[in-house]
């Protein structure tokens, strides 16, 4: 019986691993998860992982692993695969090529979690074909990937691609997690929209969003969305102001690559159109004309499966036959 070669893809959040199985085609063979063990600072994780890949892999006596591609949180050595820090996890310096292959017995490719899902998109997604691809997820923060003539941008320390932390608004934003003020990150990330939409009902307490909050104690990001879909005025103002960031934003980072493509990503693009008409509208306003006509903005296509499917298209393209 002839082996079937598969690649592992792991995305590593802090709440759940997700863990597949890939074949070379890209289409997964397996998917499942297991909770994220942070105790002792994360020291569990990579044998956790180690020990549920071999027992998934049991199940399918046809199949072998061949590379595998893992996505972390923060900052990465792409050369050692060397996690600098990982906040949420507990990790410092943490060698988790080494650990993972290791564990494991094959070659692992380590990268950021937010490469990982733009590799996907660019693999298999939205920008399957494409040659130059910028993905943008929304989601509690924002994060993001760059694609160049088919390789990811990595930068000098790693950092290349952290698009949540352009500078929006220079004076008087509001401060964000990474210690500056003004990033993307706090006005287009569903934590964001919220800050907006809270500042926006304390101005119109008549608002449909304002009604929406009081009856039930909160807002979301959806919620605005769907007050839109309402023609209500508060609503749109909000919309509107994260359209015109995250346009700007798009347009700067479009005026450096010229991509094929800017996808967003992320829970909050699951908006679709709603959102996507009017950042389109503010890109083709900022944006260098050549890039505003030659310049596709499109939301993604593979959803949480992005970050696994990317790991795993990682993998075959750094250590595949």
């Amino acid at each position: 019986m002839e082996k079937q070669e598969w690649l592992l893809g792991i995305d590593l959040g802090g709440t759940t691993v997700k863990l597949a199985f890939v074949n070379k085609e890209g289409i997964i063979e397996d998917k499942w998860e297991i909770p994220t063990n942070l105790a002792d600072n994360g020291i569990h994780i990579v044998s956790e992982i180690a020990s549920s890949v071999k027992e998934t892999i049991a199940k399918w006596p046809g199949a072998i692993l061949v590379a595998a591609g893992m996505g972390a949180p923060g900052p990465v050595d792409f050369e050692t695969g060397c996690i600098y820090v990982a906040v949420n996890i507990g990790w410092r310096n943490y060698p988790l090529k080494a650990s993972l292959e290791s564990e494991l017995g094959i070659p692992v490719v380590v990268d950021n979690d937010a490469n990982m899902a733009s590799f996907g998109e660019f693999w298999k997604g939205a920008g399957e074909g494409t040659n130059d691809l910028v993905c943008i997820t929304l989601g509690t923060g924002v994060g993001g990937g760059i694609i160049a003539n088919q390789e990811l941008v990595h930068g000098i320390s790693g950092a290349g691609g952290e698009l949540g932390h352009i500078t929006a608004i220079p004076e008087g934003g509001a401060p964000c997690n990474c210690g500056k003020t003004g990033c993307i990150e706090t006005i287009a990330s569903a934590t964001g929209i919220v800050r907006l939409s809270l500042e926006e009902i304390n101005k119109k307490p008549e608002s449909l969003l304002a009604k929406r909050y009081h009856e039930q104690g909160m807002i979301t990001a959806k919620d605005l969305f769907e007050c839109v879909e309402h023609q209500d005025e508060a609503s749109a103002a909000v919309l509107d102001k994260v359209a015109k960031y995250l346009g700007l934003t798009a347009a700067h980072v479009g005026n450096c690559i010229n991509p094929d493509k800017i996808v967003f990503g992320g829970g909050v693009s699951r908006a679709g159109e709603i959102l996507l008409a009017p950042v389109r509208a503010y890109f083709q306003q900022f944006a260098f004309p050549r890039v505003a006509e030659s310049t596709i903005l499109e939301c993604a296509s593979l959803g949480n499966d992005a970050g696994v499917i990317g790991a795993a298209g990682l993998a075959h393209k750094q250590h595949g036959n």
